[in-house]
C-alpha cells in the first residue's frame, strides 16, 4: 500500500521523521507494508478485526442506548517504539510508580509530605477517592498500587509527558496480550525481523505478585478476581485475566466472610481465599465499611483485610493518587520522597483552587483542556481550541462553582501514527497506556495499549469517545534499526 499521500501536518509522527523517510526501527515494517497491495492491507485488517471479534474482544459504553456492547476498534498498523527510548520511558515508570506507592504509604501513616509543606492538607483531604477509613493500614510488604496503568503522551517537540496516573482497577492489558496474539499471525515474518520485545508473560508475572501478598506460611495460597459482573465495561478483560492466571473469577455473592476469614462458595463447600485481585471500586468493596447500598462487594471483607487474615490488590485508598489536583504534585513527591527530578515530566498544569491560575484559565478557556479531577473515560472534558461558546461558559461556570474540583493544560499536539481510513492510510493522534506491576521488584510491561483517536483531528483517544487501539513494539537492543536516514525511501514531497 501506498503512503504518498500521507500527510505529517507539522505533528510528530511515531513511524516518520519530518523529512518522511521512516524513524528508527520501522524500515522493516515500512518496506512490508509498501509491498503490499491496497487490496492486500485491507484484506489483513478485515482477517484480524474477524479474530479479535471470534475472541470476543468488548466493551461497554453506559450511555449507548442502542447496545451494550461493542468489539473494541483495532488498526493493524503497529506503533514502534526504539530500545533507547523506551529505557527511559520504563527508568520515568518505575521512578514515578516507588514514589506514589511512598506517597500514599505516608499520608495514611504519618503524612509527613503534609506536615513539611510540600502538599496542602486540604488538596489531600478534599480529594473524593480519600478514605479516611484506610488511616493507618499496613498493606503486604508495604505495596499499595500492585497494578498501575500510567497515560503517556508526546507532544509536537517530541517531548513524552505523563498525562495521568491510574491506581485503583487500570484497565485495558488484555487488549495488549490478544492485539500481539493476532498481530503475530498477521506479520509473522516482519514481527520476527524487527525484534520485538514479547508481552506474553504479563498473566505469569502478575499471579507471582498477587501470590506475593499472601502471608508467607501459605505454601499454595488461593488467589481470585473480583469482578462486578458481566456489565462492567471491562467484564471481558476481568474473565481473561482470570483464565489466562488459572484462578476462580468471582463476584460478592461468591464470597462471604465467616470466622474471621474470606471463604468463596463452591460445589464443595466454603473454600479459603487468601488473595483478592480486586476490579470493584473502593466504594462498592464492602457495604460495612463504604456505601452500604453496595450489592456488589463482600460484607465484613475490610475488617478481614485489616487483620492480615486476606489481601487485596490494589489496596484501598490508591484513587487519592488518580486524583488530577494531586497529580500536579507528582514532580515534588518524586523529590520529596527520593531526592531525584522526575525523568518523565508532568503536562503543565493549571489549578483552578489556586486563585491565579483560576483567573489565567478563565481567561484562556479557548486555549486550554480542562478536566474534572475525578472524572475518567474521556468525561467531564473541555477541549476549548474545539469546544463552542456555549461549552465554554458552561466549563467558566463549573469551575467558579467547585474549583478544587478542576484542573486545565495547554492543548498539547498529540503525536500521531498511520491508520487505515477507508482506502486510504491517514495520520491518527496516540497515546500510550503502560503497565506497572510492583511487588518484590517493580516490572513495566514492554509498551502497553497504543490508543487511537479513530475520528479525524480528535484528541480524545478513550474506546467510550470512539476511539480504538494498534499493538505497541518496543524493539530489543538494536534490532530493526535504520542504517542511515534515506533507507529505503519515504514520503513523497
Amino acid at each position: 500500500m501506498r503512503f504518498e499521500q500521507y500527510q505529517l501536518d507539522g505533528f510528530y509522527d511515531e513511524m516518520f521523521n519530518p523529512d518522511g523517510t521512516p524513524r528508527s526501527g520501522a524500515l522493516v515494517l515500512y518496506q512490508r507494508l509498501r509491498s503490499l497491495s491496497e487490496g492486500e492491507l485491507l484484506r489483513y485488517q478485515q482477517a484480524a478485526e474477524r479474530a479479535l471479534l471470534n475472541l470476543g474482544i468488548t466493551f461497554q459504553v453506559y450511555s449507548d442506548n442502542e447496545g451494550t456492547e461493542k468489539i473494541f476498534p483495532f488498526d493493524i498498523i503497529p506503533r514502534i517504539v526504539p530500545a533507547d527510548e523506551w529505557r527511559v520511558i520504563e527508568s520515568g515508570l518505575r521512578q514515578r510508580i516507588h514514589a506514589l506507592n511512598l506517597f500514599l504509604q505516608d499520608i495514611y501513616d504519618q503524612a509527613r509530605i503534609v506536615k513539611d509543606g510540600v502538599i496542602p492538607e486540604d488538596v489531600i483531604r478534599s480529594a473524593k477517592t480519600y478514605r479516611s477509613i484506610c488511616e493507618g493500614l499496613k498493606p503486604p510488604g508495604g505495596i499499595w498500587c500492585h497494578v498501575t496503568g500510567t497515560d503517556l503522551v508526546r507532544d509536537r517537540d517530541g517531548q513524552i509527558y505523563v498525562l495521568e496516573d491510574n491506581l485503583r482497577c487500570p484497565s485495558g492489558v488484555s487488549y495488549v496480550l490478544e492485539n500481539r496474539r493476532v498481530m503475530k499471525n498477521t506479520f509473522p515474518g516482519v514481527f520476527a525481523d524487527t525484534h520485538v520485545r514479547s508481552v506474553s508473560d504479563y498473566p505469569g508475572k502478575l499471579l507471582d505478585i498477587l501470590q506475593q501478598l499472601a502471608p508467607a506460611h501459605i505454601a499454595n495460597p488461593e488467589v481470585v478476581v473480583l469482578t462486578p459482573g458481566i456489565y462492567n465495561s471491562a467484564y471481558f478483560e476481568h474473565s481473561f485475566l482470570a483464565q489466562q492466571m488459572g484462578v476462580e473469577l468471582v463476584e460478592g455473592r461468591d464470597l462471604i466472610v465467616q470466622d474471621g476469614f474470606v471463604h468463596m462458595r463452591t460445589t464443595r463447600g466454603l473454600q479459603r481465599v487468601d488473595v483478592i485481585y480486586r476490579r470493584i471500586d473502593d466504594d462498592f468493596l464492602d457495604p460495612q465499611a463504604f456505601r452500604p447500598d453496595s450489592a456488589l462487594g463482600v460484607p465484613g471483607l475490610m475488617e478481614v483485610y485489616r487483620a492480615g487474615r486476606v489481601a487485596l490488590a490494589n489496596a484501598p485508598g490508591t484513587g487519592v493518587a488518580d486524583d488530577k489536583v494531586v497529580y500536579a504534585y507528582v514532580p515534588k513527591m518524586i523529590r520529596y520522597y527520593l531526592g531525584e527530578d522526575a525523568i518523565l515530566p508532568n503536562v503543565p498544569t493549571y489549578l483552578c483552587w489556586q486563585e491565579n491560575d483560576r483567573r489565567h484559565v478563565l481567561d484562556n478557556l479557548d486555549k486550554l483542556v480542562v478536566k474534572a479531577a475525578n472524572e475518567s473515560g474521556g468525561y467531564g472534558m473541555l477541549v476549548g481550541p474545539h469546544a463552542s461558546e456555549a461549552e465554554r461558559e458552561k466549563f467558566a461556570a463549573l469551575i467558579k462553582a467547585s474549583p478544587r474540583n478542576y484542573i486545565a493544560q495547554p492543548t498539547l499536539g498529540l503525536s500521531r501514527v498511520p491508520v487505515i481510513a477507508g482506502d486510504t492510510i491517514e495520520g491518527r493522534h496516540v497515546d500510550l497506556r503502560p503497565y506497572i506491576l510492583y511487588g518484590k521488584d517493580i516490572y513495566v510491561l514492554p509498551g502497553g495499549l497504543t490508543r487511537v483517536a479513530l475520528k479525524k483531528g480528535s484528541l480524545v483517544v478513550n474506546s467510550s469517545q470512539g476511539g480504538g487501539s494498534k499493538d505497541t513494539w518496543v524493539l530489543s537492543g538494536n534490532g530493526g534499526r535504520n542504517s542511515g536516514p534515506n533507507h529505503g525511501g519515504g514520503l513523497s514531497p
